[in-house]
């Protein structure tokens, strides 16, 4: 997998190791409360913890006047927007988040997106660390641990797979991953100025919100007012709500994709127990030290053909939706916004630099967003948009087999004129030959996602 660990599986910095909360709690009180956790395999109690405190003082409340603010920049938006796309609005409400607020409307979809990785890796962890343990049963065990036992003490029973050490342990890997899932959405929550930006639709549905503490933070230095760079970010967010109310089957088509990859994970178990049978025993009751051991070889080459093929497929549809988000939100503002085309630019080279969105992805599941591919299917989206209109570019929406593929975003030119894969065809035709339903009859999956 690139980028090392999924999810950011690496040593947290920083911190008292004897009291992982930050807090006053002894370690051992602490641990018996975080290892109660019995809701999946990712500790998400810990992970909203942890993403909460990575904000530290930085984080501050909305006022009344930057929610009016919001839901003017919005409103405004939703105008804007609706002579140039046949998706009708798709939020009924208009939401100013601070950080904190953003961390806890979202954590539902992270929820859906990283258990899937995650349970295929803390299995993985399981069996090599019963492995490694086991092998503590005998002439293996370390002199020093073998002396610190009270006499009498049966080792097969304490480390058995009924053990408590073991009972433990299937507790540690929802752990990790907790603690690492929410350094990494404290550290989203800190850039992302609304519920869409990476890409996805992180919050509830039919909920459209910007961060007004972001947003400020995104236009400093722009010379551009508070006002446009508001609007603007309001567009791009009006917009991808449209997309994810309104194409039923797109939200679980994503976030299929990443269940997918997930599938196909390949962690190697022995390498894992290897790991346990070189560290100190004392390391299984500190996550820090236990995840410093483990280290990136354990993960190494986790990337089956298969995966790759999830991964591509999701590349692309994230290039799609991004580049239709671009177009539309650009052919709005430059009617209205002097500084669109600044704003336009801006939003791009934090795509180019690392933003939020392909960070994010890299570190939950492998994927590095490649910039280049987004400007080209907002230009596929523009050409589209200029020989058939607003409804002709947005009917393709209507089924996923009707999308432009990855050969086609290189020529736009030729998908739009039909010399493409993507030929000049009836479209209700081919939806009616797809499906055998009008894409109005569609309903959307109810279980992707919070709904509001």
């Amino acid at each position: 997998m690139s980028g090392g660990f999924p999810f950011g599986f690496g040593p947290t910095p920083g911190g008292d190791p004897n009291r992982p909360s930050g807090g006053g709690a002894p370690f051992f009180a602490e641990l018996e409360r975080l290892l109660s956790w019995q809701g999946g395999p990712v500790n998400w109690e810990l992970a909203r913890q942890v993403a909460v405190r990575t904000l530290g003082s930085d984080d501050r409340a909305v006022s009344p006047a930057e929610v009016g603010e919001v839901e003017n920049a919005l409103r405004i938006a939703d105008v804007w927007l609706d002579p140039l796309t046949v998706l009708p609005a798709g939020a009924t409400t208009a939401a100013a988040w601070s950080r904190e607020q953003w961390i806890e409307a979202t954590l539902p979809v992270w929820r859906t997106l990283c258990d899937p990785v995650a349970s295929k890796v803390v299995e993985a962890m399981r069996t090599g660390i019963s492995s490694g343990l086991s092998q503590l049963g005998g002439s293996d065990l370390p002199p020093e641990l073998a002396g610190a036992l009270p006499p009498g003490v049966d080792l097969g029973r304490l480390m058995g797979a009924g053990g408590p050490v073991m009972q433990m342990m299937n507790q540690v890997g929802g752990m990790l991953f907790g603690a690492q899932v929410g350094q990494a959405i404290g550290g989203l929550a800190s850039e992302v100025v609304s519920s869409t930006e990476v890409g996805l639709p992180l919050g509830p549905l039919g909920t459209a919100a910007l961060l007004p503490a972001n947003v400020a933070a995104f236009g400093q230095g722009l010379g551009v007012t508070g006002e446009e760079v508001r609007i603007y970010l309001a567009l791009r967010e009006a917009a991808s709500n449209r997309l994810y109310a309104h194409v039923p089957w797109l939200r679980a088509h994503v976030l299929g994709a990443v269940e997918e990859y997930a599938r196909g994970i390949a962690v190697d178990p022995e390498a894992v127990g290897r790991v346990m049978r070189m560290i100190d025993p004392s390391a299984l009751m500190n996550p820090e030290r236990l995840t410093e051991a483990l280290g990136e070889d354990v993960f190494a080459d986790a990337d089956t053909p298969e995966q790759k093929a999830a991964l591509a497929r999701l590349e692309l549809i994230l290039a799609l939706i991004e580049g239709w988000v671009d177009h539309v939100t650009d052919t709005a503002a430059r009617e209205h916004l002097p500084s669109s085309a600044k704003l336009r630019e801006m939003v791009r080279r934090r795509r180019a630099e690392g933003g939020p969105g392909e960070q994010i992805f890299a570190t939950l599941v492998g994927l590095s967003l490649r910039p280049r591919r987004l400007r080209e299917a907002a230009a596929l989206w523009e050409a589209l948009y200029d020989a058939r209109g607003h409804e002709g570019r947005d009917a393709l929406w209507a089924h996923p087999d009707l999308l432009p593929g990855g050969d086609d975003l290189a020529d736009p030119a030729a998908f739009v004129t039909g010399a493409g894969t993507g030929a000049d065809v009836d479209i209700i035709a081919e939806i009616e030959k797809l499906d055998g339903a009008s894409p109005g009859d569609e309903t959307p999956p109810s279980s992707d996602g919070p709904s509001s």
